[in-house]
């Protein structure tokens, strides 16, 4: 079995997360601009835990400022992502970094993060989708700016919005407008939590943002009473496996709950998260998988149909993806 070839779906990656440490370092190059020491000997991001992660992601942010980097960034992950089989992603976008959410910035940055998709989908055949994302620990005045940007440019390309950023910041409550506001206007809706935050994390982004994928939620796994409502109602957590275990919150692939979860009934995906931050890919997470949990061929199948049906894009090019997991006769 080649798992790179198996055709797979993305649906949690952060877009300026995916950048190559090579490509921030050559715009740091090109731009003058000095972001530090974010970087290791061998020129791989550094970091100490789950908060120096967030500095070193944001300082490698400063030196993405215009609409052409963002097509050059897209381009590249696209490339990357098609090359480990990924037939389908959903992008994580920040209005915070395209423009500090400012509507006609975030316009023109969104154009061009477009034209770089499509230019992949002829190339590659990747179809992108994109999801915006307020950052949990910028505010919730802030998200509603963001929530602005997300409904002024929604659409059957901008599907979704959710939010990221530290979960130890503010409670999901505090997000209710931004929320309303982006399901008002037809998107689709996701929010990490039950990462770090525990599995009330979780129940409350139920309760308060009425969302129907979760970013993470694997914590949940230790409330059984969540457990069987996340199935119940058919919430899709969105897993991301070798991020939870390099940033530390399992000490290995042996110890994820990610099998107690497909146990209990919970429809999961498979993700990178922020690839190169982790040291991933998806060849690698679904290797993992296999090599730790025993997943077989036919688990990989079924995780990347349910990412499917989960996915945020309209239901033609669900039904155009899905046709590419038949076996071919």
């Amino acid at each position: 079995m080649s798992i790179r070839s198996l055709p797979k779906a993305e649906l949690h990656l952060h877009l300026e997360g995916a950048a190559p440490p090579a490509f921030i370092a050559g715009l740091a190059r090109e731009k003058n601009i000095d972001i530090g020491g974010i970087f290791d000997a061998q020129g791989r991001y550094a970091y100490r835990n789950f908060v120096d992660f967030l500095r070193v992601y944001e300082a490698a942010c400063t030196t993405l400022t215009s609409p052409r980097d963002f097509y050059r960034l897209t381009r590249a992950v696209l490339e990357e992502s098609a090359a480990h089989g990924v037939i389908y992603s959903e992008c994580f976008l920040s209005p915070d970094f395209c423009g500090g959410g400012d509507l006609a910035a975030w316009r023109e940055y969104l154009a061009a993060i477009r034209e770089a998709a499509e230019e992949a989908r002829a190339n590659d055949g990747i179809v992108l989708r994109g999801v915006v994302t307020c950052i949990r620990h910028f505010g919730p005045e802030q998200s509603r700016r963001i929530a602005h940007c997300a409904a002024e440019t929604a659409g059957d390309w901008l599907t979704g919005f959710g939010m990221g950023g530290d979960e130890g910041q503010y409670s999901a409550s505090d997000f209710t407008w931004a929320f309303d506001a982006a399901r008002e206007a037809g998107l689709r809706l996701t929010s990490h939590a039950g990462e770090w935050g525990g599995p009330e994390s979780v129940r409350e982004t139920l309760d308060h943002l009425r969302v129907e994928r979760v970013g993470h939620g694997v914590r949940a796994h230790e409330d059984p009473d969540l457990l069987h409502r996340i199935a119940d109602e058919g919430v899709m957590l969105e897993v991301c496996p070798g991020s939870n275990v390099a940033l530390g919150l399992y000490p290995d692939l042996a110890h994820h709950p990610i099998d107690r979860l497909r146990e209990a009934g919970v429809a999961v995906s498979v993700s990178t998260d922020d690839p190169p931050f982790f040291h991933t890919d998806m060849t690698a997470e679904y290797e993992g998988l296999c090599r730790h949990r025993g997943w077989s061929e036919d688990d990989i199948a079924a995780t990347t149909r349910a990412a499917l049906d989960a996915a945020f894009c309209p239901d033609d090019i669900r039904q155009s993806l899905i046709r590419k997991l038949e076996p071919e006769t």
